[in-house]
């Protein structure tokens, strides 16, 4: 693995000077930038602007002692690996700066060659992530089908089934749980059948049944109380496409009667019509419904379900292929940094775990809409558990000290929840939090910094922009 490319990041703290310039000169290597600090206040701060991978901080220390800083540090971004050095070793000050996050713990007097290699390793371990994360980058562009995400054998099997029976299918029928994207399924197979038409969509839980005929087939003039012209139906709307009916197990039992006929002859008659009128479609019905089951209670007609059914294609719910959650997460995380213009490229290493363990009930959709509140909350770079929605939250793994302040779940009235966010734009939200974390602080910009998780410089940059300097 090549990382000589590649670099990273060190902050050593220790208000010893001759210890920061020991340190500093026996750890310099290429590509590795090492900021110093004397101050522990001062050395969070430098945490919390250059987002260092390693943190290599003294444990006795005069205003701040070195467990302090690395419950700060873990409470910024446990992704950091901060390694404790002292001269007054314990074995319970040790057990207890492990449990508490810390990845390394050393004995002073430390030697050249043991301290190059302990936090080395840590180093070249950091840039191995940062590798791994372009990997991953690549994965989700070759992991694409027809822009559906996905690498997991359920997928891929999935995509082998809709690359053949997409030039040669009349009607299919597309099963699965709410929110795991079987209009992008619909679309697919629209795109890969290479029709000339349209792609025309129906959601057929969303039509008073008194009309569904009407936009299905269409009217003539005087057909009915209303008609006052001639009216063309989506299914010749669609014409040498594809008709895309959405929740078809909520058609009404008389228009599937109907819908039966289309399928048989390919022609469609306007209600108030003697004539006939012939068509090209293809037709896709999607349901996450149990259609046997609805045939067996007499909503759904048994022959339009084999008519239909031909052909199937079932979309795997996203709790089984857990596998493609990370590159479904790096997706959405894009789309909305793009979407809100902010740089925000990743997840803590306790955020990722609060997703993994999640259910996902709402599948891909549930998903995408708690990337985009992270996305929209999160005030750095890192998305982490308080940006969060508030159900995923509030689960086992949480946040703790200042970022429940920011936290969606917080009962403060200042602190916006969803609800209060989705009266707000992106720049009003940002500007209220900023206020909010000012005014906690005391107008104190390093502790304002710090409950918001960001650098001075842009904290002081957010303030210019929206005038609160």
């Amino acid at each position: 693995m090549n990382l000589a490319r590649r670099s990273t990041s060190l902050v050593i703290i220790d208000d010893n000077p001759g210890s920061l310039e020991f340190l500093s000169s026996a750890l310099t290597r290429e590509n590795l930038r090492i900021f110093t600090a004397s101050n522990p206040e001062e050395g969070i701060d430098l945490v919390y602007t250059h987002r260092p991978q390693v943190v290599l901080t003294d444990l006795v220390m005069p205003g701040m002692g070195g467990l302090a800083v690395l419950e700060r540090i873990m409470e910024f971004d446990p992704a950091i690996d901060v390694i404790l050095m002292t001269a007054h070793y314990t074995s319970d000050t040790a057990v207890e700066a492990i449990r508490k996050g810390a990845a390394d713990y050393l004995t002073k007097p430390i030697s050249l060659s043991v301290l190059r290699e302990r936090v080395g390793r840590l180093i070249d371990t950091a840039l191995q992530r940062q590798q791994i994360m372009d990997v991953d980058d690549e994965l989700l562009r070759t992991a694409q089908f027809e822009g559906i995400i996905g690498r997991s054998p359920q997928m891929w099997e999935m995509f082998s089934r809709m690359r053949r029976i997409a030039p040669h299918y009349r009607a299919a029928l597309i099963t699965g749980e709410t929110g795991t994207g079987k209009d992008l399924v619909a679309q697919a197979l629209h795109r890969l059948s290479l029709a000339k038409g349209r792609f025309v969509v129906l959601n057929c839980s969303a039509v008073v049944e008194t009309l569904f005929e009407s936009e299905l087939f269409g009217h003539v003039r005087g057909a009915f109380t209303g008609a006052d012209r001639d009216k063309i139906g989506l299914s010749e709307h669609a014409h040498e496409g594809t008709l895309f009916l959405d929740e078809v197990g909520d058609m009404p039992l008389g228009t599937q009667a109907k819908l039966l006929r289309v399928l048989q002859n390919q022609e469609v008659q306007r209600i108030g019509s003697l004539a006939p009128r012939k068509i090209d479609i293809r037709v896709i019905g999607a349901t996450n419904k149990d259609l046997r089951q609805a045939i067996v209670t007499r909503e759904f007609r048994e022959d339009l379900y084999y008519r239909l059914s031909m052909v199937e294609v079932h979309v795997p719910s996203l709790a089984t292929r857990m596998e493609d959650l990370p590159l479904l997460t790096q997706y959405f995380m894009d789309k909305f940094a793009r979407q809100y213009n902010k740089q925000v490229r990743g997840l803590t290493r306790r955020a990722q775990i609060v997703l993994a363990r999640h259910a996902w009930p709402g599948n891909v959709r549930e998903l995408e809409n708690a990337i985009g509140h992270a996305c929209m909350m999160a005030m750095g770079e890192v998305v982490d558990v308080a940006d969060l929605p508030e159900n995923l939250a509030r689960s086992p793994i949480s946040t703790a000290g200042s970022m429940d302040a920011l936290s969606p779940a917080a009962t403060d009235d200042e602190t916006l929840n969803l609800q209060d966010a989705s009266g707000l734009s992106l720049e009003e939200h940002e500007k209220h939090l900023l206020s909010s974390a000012l005014n906690k602080a005391g107008g104190n910009q390093s502790e304002a910094a710090r409950q918001l998780r960001i650098g001075r410089d842009a904290l002081r940059y957010k303030m210019k922009k929206y005038g609160l300097m």
